[in-house]
């Protein structure tokens, strides 16, 4: 039962990463300062450490699944 709360709130939290990533024309996460470009052309902090998140939380999301399916087959 907790596993299938914690899958839950993993989709919910992934679905509004995802959504704040920039896509071509800007996103969500020019409110949080990801909108600012250096002079380099590339990203800034805030798109790199959304990224980071989105990836870490991706991670645990599988896990949840994989850990979801071994249980149900062994039950």
């Amino acid at each position: 039962m907790g596993f299938s709360i914690a899958l839950i709130v993993f989709s919910a939290l992934l679905l509004l990463l995802v959504l704040m990533h920039k896509g071509k024309g800007g996103g969500l996460s020019d409110m949080f300062g990801g909108g600012m470009q250096s002079s380099v052309g590339g990203s800034s902090v805030a798109e790199r450490n959304l990224d980071r998140i989105t990836v870490v939380v991706a991670l645990l999301w599988f896990a949840v699944i994989v850990v979801l399916g071994l249980l149900m087959k062994f039950e």
